[in-house]
């Protein structure tokens, strides 16, 4: 009876599971696997709006694996045509290293570089032939994958099946190696290509675990089957590869060239010749290895400035893609949180400011406080989470502000109570909005030069600390290298110095420079940019600063200084009116305040202007133009409070007019309309403030023509009317052409106005 009610619950969990629920457009519901109980279940109708939350397994962890593993097959290929074992005794032949007969004399051992190798077992050289296949295999489909050749559900798999196998192949054979055939201490020793094929094995296994977490975050529904990579992404991914064949070619180039013409004074065996090839390419030229033929030396000079081209250019990618990482990701994330904490904590009323500081301070509610009728006259909306019926998502009752704050206000919360008080903002005017957005935005960018500063610091730290520790239990044998003397070799090769009274000399420091110095180029480029934006350009600051007051003094710069420093400035104005005053007293003037003057309009008050609709025209086309050459610089422009009141008054004009009411879709899309530190933020958009702003005017430039249109039917407007295809949907690749167009349309717009104005 039990395994029967059982196998009826399992039956019922597999039609749950095969017949999942539609909505009421029909569409697939996948909010099971979003956060549901069947995790499991394929994100089969992924929208491509929906936010991806699992950010860096969806964009990093792609990058990373197709960044270590062509490394990997870099290292295999090592590993395979170079022998695990090698013979220490000086003077012995080649045909008689596999013996290795020592007479037991420290003396007769020569350094592990200069022992003579002897070939490995036929077992162990298939295996490393099969392991060397099957990670170029799933490389190839991770390739396939990201050209979209290959579908992901297919291609991952094989990937990650392929590169456990290489893993386990590379263990398996290095272990036996270990239990069946060591070389005999100590006359004996592994080579490079044994180390090489640990370290291949590790990289291998690093590159499908990460994987393996990309699919994790595909099967919970948090992104498509499909790698989001942009045009640069992909780039970097192919710069990748081509670098990897450039450094594993020229070290069998420089092999083959250095054992065929070479004078024999270094082993050039394809282990050596990769190092070689790293380090020429690094810039670092300990000078342990060089090559002793014209025909070597020909092909340096070539082969170096290719191999730092490419180099520079990898490294470039990866600090982009480190940036826009940050700046997508991250940042947009902190700048989210900052904005819903401020809007939490917004008060626009001085009632509801001291409302809202009574019940937070735990004094008693005042029931029968007035309340503002403004607040009581605006109908609130009330949302009910869950219910993804549109007719059902939000109910409107006029349920007042003044009503809300009464019922909250009798709600006593002990645990809020005692937690840390918000501290309230009182956003009167639209300008106290716009500068707690600005304000926000400097925190965010302060916190992102900064955390990326720490960051870097710290990687850099991890690498150069844990990487002396290797070093030193690698080098500690062949040349008795100390800790502190590992922590100068790794400082001087990071900083590609490269002085050569230290090196790797151990078969296990090479292979493992080799892979280091790789990791550390980029950690190094990201920290010096990281550096730029911080340290170094508050030094750049400071010392522009010194010599504007000294050597190089600026016009106007105390006046500025003056203004950074209020209470200074209030001190100097009131001496030098004192002083003015005793001088007109001296003199025999009258004394008391200057007449006043007219005041300057403020901001308000040239808000409130009413400028003709051709005047606004003619700003339009002008500050379509501006905005055009804003675009095209590439900087990110900001522009000020007083820039902005006439950007909207000019988006605005052509919106209502004598009645007319907004299209659904551009109020929708907050076309006219926005809050300044609201989701629907010029702030907050994906693109430049400039491309916004461009956007916006091209939209407001379309609908003035199919005004104009209607009042002044003339074919010159309707020639210009092409700016109704617009700007809409700008992305940061095609601004630069948008602007063009934009500057042509503004001319020819301004050139009917100039007419018909005429």
């Amino acid at each position: 009876m039990d395994t029967g009610i059982a196998t009826a619950g399992l039956w019922e969990s597999i039609s749950i599971i095969r017949t999942p629920s539609l909505n009421d457009a029909g569409h697939l519901d996948v909010s099971l696997q979003r956060g549901g109980n069947l995790p499991w279940l394929f994100n089969a109708d992924w929208n491509d709006e929906d936010e991806q939350d699992w950010w860096f397994a969806s964009t990093a962890i792609p990058l990373l694996a197709a960044t270590i593993g062509p490394l990997a097959n870099v290292l295999s290929i090592a590993a395979l045509v170079t022998s695990w074992r090698m013979c220490l005794v000086t003077d012995i032949p080649h045909q008689d290293a596999r013996q290795c007969l020592w007479n037991g004399d420290k003396n007769s051992l020569g350094q592990q570089l200069d022992g003579q190798d002897f070939a490995d077992p036929r077992w162990c050289y298939w295996m490393n032939v099969a392991s060397l296949v099957v990670g170029f295999v799933g490389n190839f489909f991770l390739l396939c994958n990201f050209t979209n050749r290959i579908r992901y559900i297919i291609a991952l798999p094989v990937t990650i099946f392929c590169w456990y196998v290489a893993t386990g192949i590379l263990i398996g054979i290095t272990v036996a190696m270990q239990m069946w055939e060591a070389p005999i201490r100590p006359q004996q020793t592994y080579t490079q290509g044994y180390w090489y094929a640990v370290i291949a094995a590790c990289m291998y296994m690093i590159c499908a675990m990460l994987l393996m977490v990309n699919m994790l975050g595909y099967f919970l529904g948090h992104y498509p089957q499909h790698f989001t990579l942009t045009e640069s992404q992909r780039t970097l991914i192919l710069q990748t590869m081509l670098f990897f064949v450039w450094l594993a070619g020229g070290a069998g180039v420089f092999s083959t060239v250095e054992m065929k013409f070479g004078n024999g004074d270094f082993k050039w065996s394809y282990a050596n010749a990769l190092y070689f090839c790293d380090v020429t390419i690094l810039t670092v030229g300990f000078g342990d290895l060089y090559p002793t033929s014209n025909t070597g030396r020909g092909l340096v000079m070539p082969y170096s400035v290719g191999g730092i081209i490419m180099l520079g250019l990898v490294v470039a990618s990866i600090s982009k893609f480190a940036a826009e990482l940050g700046a997508e990701k991250v940042i947009k994330r902190h700048v989210e949180k900052a904005r819903v904490r401020t809007t939490e904590r917004t008060i626009t009323t001085s009632g509801e400011f001291d409302r809202r500081e009574e019940f937070l301070n735990g004094q008693r509610p005042t029931i029968s406080a007035p309340f503002d009728p403004r607040d009581e006259s605006k109908p609130k909306t009330i949302g009910f989470s869950g219910d993804t019926d549109p007719k059902h998502t939000t109910v409107k009752r006029n349920v007042t502000f003044g009503q809300l704050s009464r019922v909250g206000s009798m709600i006593i919360h002990p645990q809020r109570r005692a937690s840390r008080k918000p501290k309230l903002l009182l956003l009167r005017e639209e300008k106290d909005r716009f500068d707690a957005m600005r304000r926000i935005q400097r925190n965010t960018s302060r916190f992102k030069n900064w955390s990326s500063l720490f960051l870097s610091v710290s990687a850099f730290g991890l690498l150069w600390c844990i990487g002396a520790v290797v070093f030193w239990q690698c080098e500690k044998n062949t040349q008795d290298m100390t800790y502190f003397e590992a922590l100068y070799f790794c400082y001087v090769s990071l900083l590609t110095i490269g002085y050569g009274d230290l090196s790797p000399k151990s078969n296990a420091g090479r292979p493992f420079f080799l892979a280091w110095s790789l990791i550390a180029v980029p950690t190094i480029t990201i920290l010096i940019s990281s550096m730029g934006d911080t340290i170094i350009n508050r030094f750049k600051n400071w010392t522009s600063g010194v010599a504007d007051f000294t050597v190089l003094p600026q016009k106007g710069i105390w006046r500025t200084f003056l203004n950074r420093h209020p209470l200074l400035l209030r001190w100097l104005t009131e001496r030098k009116q004192r002083r003015d005053e005793r001088k007109r007293l001296e003199e025999g003037f009258q004394t008391g305040p200057a007449p006043e003057e007219d005041e300057p309009p403020t901001i308000d008050d040239l808000a409130k202007e009413e400028p003709t609709d051709r005047e606004l025209a003619r700003k339009l086309a002008k500050m379509i133009r501006k905005t055009a050459n804003d675009v095209k610089e590439g900087t990110k422009h900001r522009y000020s409070y007083e820039e902005w009141v006439e950007i909207t008054q000019l988006i605005r004009f052509t919106a209502k007019k004598e009645g007319e009411t907004l299209d659904e879709d551009e109020e929708a899309e907050g076309m006219v309309e926005w809050d300044w530190i609201g989701e629907d933020s010029p702030m907050m958009a994906d693109k430049s403030e400039a491309a916004f702003v461009l956007d916006r005017l091209c939209e407001s430039l379309s609908r003035y023509v199919r005004r104009m249109s209607n009042l002044v039917p003339d074919t010159e407007v309707e020639e210009h009317a092409s700016a109704d295809a617009s700007v809409d949907d700008v992305g940061p690749k095609d601004e630069k052409g948008a602007a063009d167009e934009s500057l042509a349309v503004s001319g020819g717009i301004q050139a009917v106005v100039d007419k018909n104005e005429g």
